[in-house]
């Protein structure tokens, strides 16, 4: 237990302790209000350990976030270096050797993927940052999201396994036209997508499926990956947070890609929920109401 709880209870301890005596004293000088200090003394005790408890709390949630936020500057750390480190050795060996066309154009590839991939970072860290402070005011426009979802996709293919098969698996209804700010819901897909191919395993797939139905739009992002646990599906929202198993410790995440969904959602009147996929891992369904 930290040093200053430690002070904490005992300055408790020793309120109540000198509560309890002086009533004693009290009811031993003037018996015939034994009623009234035990009531006005019980009173006090119980609004005493409610304030207590709260205060215990609050001073609880907010160490908690300050190891989120501490967290999550190491995860931005490791994120912003990695890409950063890949483009450099990328370069160099532009630079140093003599390639050919194709490996030249490979190389180009490669670090316009982790330029992208720094880009959705910090417009990420940007978004949130807007959200919170309520500066950003989610302009509202009619856009194809068809075409939208499509592009995300064929931007966020992979096809580096040994099998030489696309992860996406995309099955898209064309011309879903929507209302709405077409720079956060972007984001929105991207996240969903992107957490979908990195808490999977190695080639192993992950289903993006948009369509309508009964005046509704829904997105739905399914993998085969580690899963969430019950308990924990009603905070994967909040912000900073992640998924607290072993192997989502070693994904790397800022915790910020679920927060912003869930808050650039509310603002379209959309819902978002989490369930099991089947045989593993998790299926995330997005409804929007057509307008």
């Amino acid at each position: 237990m930290k040093k200053p709880f430690i002070i904490f209870y005992a300055l408790i301890i020793y309120a109540v302790s000198e509560l309890v005596w002086w009533g004693y004293m009290l009811m031993k000088l003037q018996p015939q209000r034994i009623g009234m200090i035990l009531g006005e003394g019980s009173m006090f005790i119980l609004i005493l350990v409610v304030g207590a408890y709260s205060l215990h709390a609050s001073i609880n949630k907010e160490r908690k976030l300050q190891e989120q936020k501490r967290n999550f500057l190491l995860s931005v750390t490791h994120e912003l270096k990695s890409p950063l480190a890949s483009i450099k050795i990328l370069l160099q060996t532009i630079q140093k050797r003599s390639l050919t066309k194709e490996q030249l154009l490979d190389f180009v590839s490669k670090s316009l993927l982790d330029v992208e991939r720094l880009d959705d970072m910090v417009e990420n860290m940007l978004l949130a940052s807007k959200i919170d402070n309520r500066s950003y005011t989610f302009p509202k426009n009619s856009f194809n999201l068809s075409v939208l979802v499509d592009s995300i996709v064929n931007r966020l293919q992979i096809t580096k396994c040994d099998c030489n098969q696309q992860i996406i698996d995309a099955e898209i209804e064309p011309k879903i036209e929507i209302t709405g700010d077409k720079f956060a819901l972007t984001s929105v897909v991207t996240n969903l997508i992107e957490n979908a191919v990195k808490y999977s395993s190695p080639c192993s797939a992950v289903a993006v499926k948009l369509f309508s139905k009964d005046d509704k739009v829904y997105l739905e992002v399914a993998d085969q990956g580690i899963g969430i646990a019950d308990n924990e599906k009603t905070r994967i929202f909040d912000k900073f947070y992640r998924v607290g198993s072993e192997d989502t410790r070693n994904t790397k995440g800022t915790g910020l890609g679920l927060y912003i969904v869930k808050e650039v959602l509310d603002k379209h009147q959309a819902s978002i929920k989490v369930r099991d996929n089947r045989p593993a891992g998790s299926v995330f369904e997005v409804v929007f109401g057509l307008t």
